[in-house]
């Protein structure tokens, strides 16, 4: 099974953290959408993210946890 992959455009590196966010105008608040990220990614994935008001929280990541991943 192959493992789940960065969220990064073009990064086919190992997830290592969970980006949970939700857009406020089109979600309810308890929803999250969940971004994987690698460790090189992950600043860059939670500025985009922080910078649009969507971020909500960042947790290590458990290969095979990506329920949600959208």
């Amino acid at each position: 099974m192959d493992p789940d992959t960065c969220s990064a455009k073009g990064c086919t590196a190992p997830a290592a953290w969970q980006l949970q966010w939700n857009n406020p105008k089109l979600h309810t608040p308890d929803r999250r959408k969940v971004w994987l990220a690698c460790g090189d990614h992950r600043s860059s994935l939670s500025d985009f993210l922080t910078a649009r008001g969507f971020l909500k929280d960042v947790v290590p990541h458990e290969a095979g946890a990506s329920q949600g991943r959208e």
